[in-house]
């Protein structure tokens, strides 16, 4: 008797303790994020500063035209604050970065969505 209540302690701590796992959220170092990203006609370029720029040339919209934002990157939550050149507006934007290496910055929004880039 003593067996099978040992056994079924472990089993029902074996239990909690990978119900309670949780993933981590990941760390990614905000200085690959620096520069111009492409993807299509979509530009986004990111400042050192936490500002930067965004365009699309299939609008006819050129890199000094573009529409100014504020940005943040923490752990995994990059954060687009742009604002509007009309009145004192902003238009925050939330997404999730799943890759960012030299070359790739990829991320989803809260829908789902998934946004690719390649550094220029």
């Amino acid at each position: 008797m003593k067996k099978v209540f040992y056994c079924v302690i472990a089993v029902t701590v074996c239990f909690l303790l990978l119900v309670s796992c949780k993933k981590e959220k990941e760390y990614f170092n905000e200085t690959l994020l620096i520069g111009k990203w492409v993807s299509g006609t979509e530009f986004y370029k990111y400042e050192s500063n936490g500002t930067g720029s965004t365009w699309d040339t299939s609008d006819d919209v050129s890199e000094e035209e573009a529409q100014a934002f504020e940005w943040t990157l923490v752990e995994d939550e990059l954060t687009h604050i742009h604002l509007m050149e009309i009145g004192s507006a902003v238009v925050p934007k939330v997404y999730t970065v799943t890759k960012l290496t030299t070359g790739t910055l990829e991320y989803k929004d809260s829908f789902g969505k998934q946004f690719s880039y390649s550094k220029v």
